[in-house]
């Protein structure tokens, strides 16, 4: 069995390092300097090898510190019940949901396809082996923010110590079901295709999990104790079953097959995407315009693409406002959590970055306007032209900050008032700041999206991102994004810092834009 897993293991590295190697060899500057023969370079394989052990340790801790910390640990703060019961509470429910939507056993991966398909390795050591690694690994990366935060939030430190014991057991549990179901009916489920009981399922543990707090109602310590003991005894049997199963070949053959190993890339692919794109282009002829010049064709793309554009942002601000409104409600009726909302109003405007950037439409536009526009007019010479490229970057500009403002005038408005009826602040300019300072980030990603296509236009004629500088952009946009989670900082200093930032880098994003995009804007090989 640990042959099986060495060998298991070298595969899967092997994979992680070579998209490594083929995504460093994308960056610009980098592929220049790099050796022809990339995958025989012993110091590139070193280089992706350190980069594949980190990116192990942090999808062992990573995802599992976030889910305690933002899942359990804070939303405890919003709830009058007791902060150790409601932890457990909340903790008991979701685990109960994520064992359900996880189990990894039953997750159609490339890696379980390479070594038990193509390879023919043993089903039942590749199984068991990889399987007990990833418990020990889903083990490993709750204990240490189980305790931290478990002791915290006054968790006694013996049940801090055993909840990592009881994600496991739980896993354990559910695999144990699935197993043998697929011996009762020989048909394998598939984690990735999850059926509508189980969403319904999901849906109600964590409508449980979240809701019943709000209404004073937590599971207590000796009933959490009573689940942990009960599960604790399920998983030890469960355990024995997993060993002992027989049929691992049999299930793989039905959950490996190439359809489900890489639906995810099919769902996601640029064929499927340009297909549901083109389901949501108003294909009518009366569609016209007033405008002329550069304005009229993009005005007519804009109104063959309202489902895309303007009807998602008014949908997004619906469900903003029913928010704020259901907020504004919960503040009237509890004077304690109107205070709590009032100091994360003065102290957590940087979590609103990250708000406003997953709210943004940057990305489905710029997708739309290639996939549907870009595509077929940039084999047209005079559609390279700088001035018809910078003509039609100014009027998408102005439309993409206009799609984005919606969601954002909501939210902007919604803040100061939010503010007011909380207990207000000493400093009145607060409510100006909250304001402006969410406009300017609504503006500042519109900016930054349509640059970001402009200069570096990812796709190729195939319509296929290749550029992997544009993916590195993504993802540095994103974790800083996503750090300004951690920040908390006096809304006066931080929205004026970020509203003037703000300013300047579209500033100087639009210079550049002028500067570069007549030389980038084309397709890629």
């Amino acid at each position: 069995m640990l042959q099986s897993f060495i060998t298991s293991f070298q595969l899967k590295n092997a994979y992680r390092v070579n998209s490594i190697i083929y995504s460093i060899n994308q960056l610009p500057l980098i592929k220049r300097i790099l050796p022809r023969k990339l995958y025989q370079s012993k110091g590139l394989k070193t280089l992706g090898n350190v980069i594949s052990a980190f990116m192990e340790i942090i999808g062992t801790f990573l995802g599992k510190g976030l889910y305690v910390i933002l899942g359990i640990f804070l939303m405890c703060k919003v709830y009058q019940t007791p902060t150790e019961n409601t932890f457990t509470h909340i903790f008991l429910f979701l685990t109960f949901a994520g064992a359900v939507l996880n189990t990894y056993m039953f997750n159609p991966t490339k890696d379980k396809y390479y070594a038990l398909i193509i390879m023919h390795m043993n089903a039942k050591e590749f199984t068991l082996s990889n399987y007990f690694y990833t418990m020990l690994k889903v083990f490993a990366g709750f204990m240490p923010f189980t305790i931290i935060f478990g002791v915290m939030a006054e968790v006694p430190l013996w049940i801090c110590l055993v909840l990592p014991i009881f994600v496991v057991m739980v896993k354990m549990i559910f695999s144990t079901y699935l197993l043998c179901d697929f011996e009762k009916t020989k048909v394998a489920r598939n984690e990735n295709l999850p059926t509508k009981v189980l969403w319904g399922t999901v849906f109600i543990l964590t409508a449980v999990s979240y809701g019943l707090p709000y209404l004073g109602i937590v599971v207590n310590q000796t009933i959490f104790i009573a689940v942990l003991v009960i599960s604790v005894i399920l998983g030890i049997l469960s355990f024995y079953k997993i060993i002992h199963f027989t049929q691992y070949k049999e299930m793989y053959k039905q959950i490996l097959t190439r359809d489900n190993v890489y639906a995810v890339k099919k769902q996601t692919s640029t064929k499927v995407i340009k297909e549901n794109v083109s389901k949501k282009i108003a294909f009518d002829s009366s569609i016209t315009s007033n405008k002329k010049g550069f304005a009229y064709f993009h005005d007519l793309f804009v109104k063959r693409h309202k489902k895309i554009l303007t009807i998602a942002v008014k949908k997004q601000a619906a469900v903003i406002s029913v928010i704020l409104l259901g907020i504004i409600m919960a503040v009237r009726i509890n004077n304690g959590f109107a205070v709590i909302v009032n100091g994360m109003l003065l102290t957590y405007l940087p979590y609103f970055v990250f708000i406003m950037y997953l709210l943004n439409r940057g990305t489905t536009m710029t997708q739309a306007m290639f996939m549907n526009c870009d595509y077929s007019m940039l084999t047209y010479r005079v559609y390279r032209t700088p001035k018809v490229i910078l003509g039609l970057f100014k009027e998408r500009l102005k439309t993409l900050i206009k799609v984005n403002l919606l969601p954002a005038l909501v939210i902007a408005t919604g803040l100061p008032i939010l503010l007011l009826l909380t207990g207000g602040t000493d400093n009145y300019l607060n409510y100006v700041v909250l304001f402006i300072s969410i406009i300017a980030m609504s503006i500042f990603f519109s900016v930054h999206y349509l640059v970001m296509y402009y200069v570096l236009q990812p796709y190729n004629v195939n319509t296929e991102m290749k550029s992997s500088t544009y993916k590195v952009v993504q993802t540095i946009t994103y974790f800083v994004c996503y750090y300004m989670i951690q920040i908390k900082l006096p809304t006066w200093s931080f929205g004026i810092a970020i509203s003037v930032f703000c300013i300047f880098y579209s500033i100087i994003s639009l210079f550049i834009a002028y500067r570069y995009a007549p030389k980038t804007f084309k397709l890629r090989v």
